[in-house]
């Protein structure tokens, strides 16, 4: 695991800045402490920081061929590498290490663009080839690492795995894409492939990009889709034994390593399932860690600690306190554009907790995704029998007007939030699961924007990120729809980000069972009715685990990793909130109305509405402004 960045000229064979290619590397040190070292020849210079967990001794980076003409920087792990270098030497080529890296640089002599559909596991890497002068980039399946990329006036191509790599080099402009922030606000993330900034670009996950000098930069390339054909015949029965094999299969490939191995114990069944699996796979007790909260409607710890007893694993368990909101300015250092999810503060503890003990740590995350494990999947569902009763017009004029006319409440189980469900019935099934989605909803965003932002916006919608991945689900399936939108745009934007940036900020690596690709095509094949049945989500991965987990940990609502910020934003952040948003970076802006952001403040802190969400993300958003050394109007914000 690792930090990769660098710079290609594409217009000719000037020679990078050592100075400026260190300042990037460096900037990334905490993704890779162990060693570091740049490359530099004319027209091209990588940086790596690395993070040493396979072939300690001779897995350095960058790695090259026997000639050094191919030359890779590379973050990630490919877990079927010692396969892929025996089908390699079975064509000729020999191998001076033991490193999946180098097993990355003999797959693209050998196959080359092509190599990526050779590789299994989580990665994003760089290849300067200097006979076909050219450089290559690809990013893994799902989005489990990060990829960065922007070219600056002057020609220089820029990446790296961390934006902050890039805004390093000091010749990249700082103008903020008003799209990006339209997305952020609806969103609570920017999604792929954007960044904050115009001129900088997310690599989408399974995409790959090659780069030839001297010729204009391409678009991207998709090399991988999940397809929900959903086709699989069949039984019960016999999926859940299936399932329960894939399951083993992915956690066993994952436990390569050098190092000390462990793994995130939520209490949750994915987290459960992935720590169950370990155990019948390793003689050894499993190193486990759990965070708990001194707020008990937050705190799992007693469900996590079942599974810790039943399979004797070596758990530590630490309680966090429930004013734990000290984190908001190293956030926005970590995160590098604004991120609203505030689980990352729970989860940047836990991973502060796992660094502790070991190097790799397993998750549970991407299986509610494939799996159908989410509560808003049911709700859906609910709704989308509704749609389907009744023509989108005669839906439009009569639960439209009955969602303006109905007060809302927030404070209520969505079950009861009638005002929610009529706008959901009112729209078609991508407009609705967008709404879902949302943090702050069409009605809000639209009165919190200055009219010169919306001018700035020109019409557009953060919903077109949806319809864009809606129109390539091809499928007719109303759960598998959500599925393939979730695994589009809240895995990678949300949930992988989170992980990456919680994670490497403490030097951990972490490992991702539930999203290996092979497994998540499976389950794509799997009838949705075995993903959701009734109100019972991951239907048939709960009957595939009740020979390995206790049914309280099956069976039991869903909790989530969250925070208690409506009490947080009335209490011990109250003024620092309040000074932030009317008096702070965001407020000079301009992008902003200032009544609109005083009504949510004083609704909220009296208690006559919870608007803790939408504050969250302003508050979010101003912390990444003033990381980034932005207080002016951001269009016109420039490095």
């Amino acid at each position: 695991m690792c930090g990769i960045t660098g710079l290609f000229d594409t217009r000719g064979q000037r020679l990078p800045e050592r100075e400026r290619l260190h300042r990037m590397n460096e900037s990334q040190h905490h993704r890779g402490p162990d060693e570091g070292d740049l490359h530099i020849e004319p027209g091209v210079g990588f940086g790596h920081r690395r993070l040493s967990v396979i072939d300690i001794a001779t897995g350095q980076q960058p790695i090259f061929n026997d000639d050094k003409s191919v030359a890779l920087v590379f973050n990630g792990e490919v877990y079927n590498y010692l396969e892929l270098m025996d089908e390699l030497r079975g064509h000729g080529y020999a191998f001076r290490t033991k490193s999946d890296s180098e097993a990355i640089v003999r797959a693209w002599e050998h196959w080359g663009e092509d190599c990526v559909h050779h590789l299994r596991g989580m990665f994003a890497f760089m290849i300067h080839d200097r006979r076909r002068d050219c450089l290559f980039m690809a990013r893994d399946r799902l989005g489990v690492k990060p990829l960065h990329y922007a070219m600056t006036e002057d020609g220089w191509l820029l990446f790296g795995s961390e934006l902050k790599s890039l805004m390093a080099h000091g010749g990249l402009r700082q103008e903020i894409d008003p799209r990006a922030v339209e997305a952020y606000f609806a969103l609570g993330y920017v999604p792929d492939p954007w960044t904050i900034y115009r001129h900088a670009q997310k690599l989408a996950p399974g995409h790959r990009l090659l780069v030839k000098r001297g010729q204009p930069l391409g678009e991207p390339q998709r090399y991988w889709d999940v397809k929900f054909t959903l086709d699989a015949k069949i039984g019960e029965e016999e999926a859940a034994e299936e399932l329960r094999r894939r399951l083993t299969e992915s956690v066993k490939l994952r436990l390569k390593a050098e190092v000390p191995l462990g793994a995130f114990l939520s209490g949750g069944v994915d987290s459960s399932a992935v720590v169950a699996a370990m155990a019948q796979l390793d003689g050894q007790p499993v190193n486990t860690c759990s965070i708990g909260f001194d707020d008990p409607k937050f705190n799992e710890t007693e469900f996590a600690q079942m599974v810790a007893d039943r399979y004797r694993t070596n758990h530590r368990v630490e309680t966090v306190s429930s004013d734990d909101f000290g984190l908001v300015d190293l956030l926005a250092h970590l995160y590098d554009e604004p991120y609203a999810d505030s689980s990352a503060i729970p989860t940047y503890r836990v991973c502060e907790l796992a660094r502790k003990h070991v190097t790799v740590a397993l998750s549970g995350d991407g299986g509610d995704e494939s799996l159908g494990g989410y509560r808003r999947y049911k709700m859906h569902m609910m709704e989308e029998r509704m749609r389907s009763a009744f023509p989108l017009a005669l839906r439009k004029g009569v639960f439209g007007p009955l969602a303006r006319l109905y007060p809302k409440a927030d404070w209520a189980p969505r079950v009861f939030r009638a005002k929610t469900t009529f706008q959901a019935i009112a729209r078609n099934s991508v407009d609705a699961y967008f709404n879902t989605m949302g943090l702050v909803r069409d009605p809000l965003r639209q009165a919190l924007f200055s009219d010169a932002f919306k001018r700035d916006l020109q019409g557009w919608h953060a919903s077109e990120v949806f319809h864009h991945h809606a129109r390539r689900a091809e499928t007719d399936d109303p759960l598998a729809l959500i599925q393939y939108l979730d695994i589009h745009t809240y895995l990678p934007g949300d949930i992988n980000t989170k992980v990456d940036r919680a994670s490497m900020a403490h030097s951990l690596e972490v490992r991702e069972p539930l999203m290996d690709h092979q497994l998540v095509e499976w389950t794509a094949t799997l009838p949705s009715s075995l993903k959701l049945r009734g109100q019972e989500g991951k239907y048939i991965f709960k009957k595939a685990l009740e020979p390995m987990l206790p049914h309280d940990v099956l069976y039991r609502p869903k909790m989530g990793f969250a925070v208690p910020l409506a009490r947080w934003l009335r209490g011990p952040l109250r003024q620092q909130t309040r000074q932030a948003l009317q008096r702070g970076a965001l407020a000079q802006t301009g992008w902003f109305n200032p009544a609109t952001i005083g009504r949510l403040l004083d609704q909220h802190e009296s208690g006559a509405m919870d608007h803790a969400q939408p504050l969250w993300v302003l508050l979010m958003f101003d912390a990444f402004l003033r990381n980034a050394g932005l207080g002016v109007a951001p269009s016109r914000a420039a490095a």
